[in-house]
C-alpha cells in the first residue's frame, strides 16, 4: 500500500483531533465554498468522521455576489454527494442591506445560514476550513485595528454557533498543506477572486502585508502569529472567568453594579465586567467599542459628576447612589 501523502495525513489528523469527544448523533457538517481549504476539510471529514461513528454532511453557501455563484454552489454540492457526504445542502443568502462592510455582511449571512441548517438537521458540529495562515492574518488585522487582547486571540478553535459547536480543525494546518492535500487527492479547488481583491483589507494582508513580514522575518512568522493567538486566548479565558465572578459580586440588590466593588478590581478584569454588562443591557456586540467601555470605566474611576454615558442601541448609563445603572428613558429595543 503506497504511503499516505503527508498533507493528506495532516488534514485527517487535524479533523480526528477536532472530532474527538464530539457526541455521536446528528451529522457533522462541513462548511465548504469549494476553495482549497474547505475542500481539503470536506475530503478529510468524509474519511475520518464515519470511522468515529459520525455521519458527515456538507453545506455550501451561495452569497450571490458573483456571476455563476449558483452554478458553483451546485457543483460543490454535486461533488459532495459523489464523495459520500450526506446530507448535502446548497443555501443561497442575501448579503445586501446588512450592517457593516461587505466582508462583515457576507460573514454574518454565512454563519446565519450555517446555524439555521445545523439546527434544522440536529447537527452535532459545524466545521470550517480556517487555516494557520488565516489565523495569522486575523492577528495582523487585530493589531492594525488596535483590537486589544480579544482581537489578538484570533479565531477560537471552538465556539458556539446558535447552540451548535463550530469547530476549526485546521488552525494548526498551513494553507500550503491544504492545497497540497487537494492535489494529492486529485481535487480541483476554486480560487475565489475576492481573496485577491485589494478592495478588502484581509486580501491586502494576504497578498502584501504578511508576505512582506515573511520576507523580512522569515517563514516562522506565520507560526508565531498563530501561536500568539493561542497564548492570548488562554490568558483571556482566565481573565473572563475572573470577570464573571467579579460581576456577580458587584451586582447591587437595587440594580446595576456597585462602584466600590468595580473600583477595587484590576483594570483588565473591570473592563471585561463592564463590556459584558453593556452587552447584557442590550448593546450590540458589533457596535460596542473600546471607546464605549472606556466611558463606562470613567464613571467608576474618573467620576467628576458627568451625566449619561451613551452606548450603542439607544442605551444610556449613569452613576447614581454609588452604582452605575441604566438611565431612565433608555431604549434597548
Amino acid at each position: 500500500m503506497p504511503a499516505l501523502p503527508p498533507p493528506v495525513a495532516a488534514t485527517r489528523v487535524a479533523v480526528r483531533s477536532a472530532l474527538t469527544g464530539v457526541p455521536v448523533g446528528g451529522p457533522v457538517l462541513v462548511a465548504c465554498s469549494g476553495g482549497a481549504d474547505s475542500l481539503a476539510l470536506a475530503a478529510a471529514t468524509a474519511f475520518v468522521a464515519p470511522r468515529l461513528g459520525h455521519c458527515a454532511g456538507l453545506v455550501t453557501v451561495d452569497h450571490d455576489l458573483q456571476q455563476g455563484s449558483a452554478d458553483r454552489a451546485a457543483s460543490v454540492a454535486a461533488w459532495a454527494v459523489e464523495a459520500g457526504l450526506h446530507p448535502v445542502e446548497a443555501v443561497r443568502v442575501t448579503v445586501a442591506g446588512r450592517p457593516g462592510g461587505p466582508e462583515a455582511a457576507a460573514r454574518a449571512a454565512r454563519y446565519e445560514a450555517l446555524g439555521a441548517v445545523a439546527r434544522r438537521l440536529d447537527a452535532v458540529a459545524v466545521l470550517t476550513g480556517h487555516t494557520r495562515d488565516d489565523q495569522a492574518e486575523t492577528v495582523l488585522l487585530a493589531l492594525a485595528r488596535g483590537a486589544g487582547p480579544r482581537g489578538l486571540a484570533g479565531m477560537p478553535a471552538r465556539r458556539d454557533l446558535d447552540g451548535v459547536p463550530l469547530l476549526r480543525p485546521f488552525l494548526g494546518v498551513g494553507r500550503d498543506e491544504t492545497r497540497a492535500a487537494c492535489t494529492a487527492l486529485g481535487l480541483v479547488p476554486w480560487d475565489d477572486p475576492h481573496n485577491t481583491d485589494p478592495a478588502y483589507a484581509r486580501s491586502r494582508v494576504r497578498s502584501a502585508a504578511l508576505p512582506a513580514l515573511v520576507d523580512a522575518l522569515g517563514p516562522a512568522v506565520v507560526d508565531n502569529l498563530a501561536r500568539t493567538a493561542h497564548q492570548v486566548a488562554a490568558d483571556n479565558a482566565v481573565l473572563d472567568e475572573l470577570a464573571e465572578k467579579a460581576s456577580a459580586a458587584a451586582r447591587s440588590p437595587a440594580g446595576g453594579l456597585a462602584v466600590d466593588s468595580l473600583a477595587a478590581l484590576a483594570p483588565a478584569v473591570r473592563t471585561r465586567v463592564l463590556h459584558a454588562w453593556a452587552r447584557e443591557l442590550g448593546a450590540p456586540a458589533s457596535a460596542l467599542s473600546h471607546r464605549h467601555v472606556a466611558a463606562l470605566d470613567a464613571l467608576v474611576t474618573a467620576w467628576r459628576g458627568q451625566g449619561v454615558t451613551h452606548l450603542p442601541g439607544g442605551l444610556g448609563v449613569i452613576r447614581r447612589n454609588g452604582r452605575i445603572v441604566l438611565a431612565e428613558g433608555s431604549d434597548p429595543g
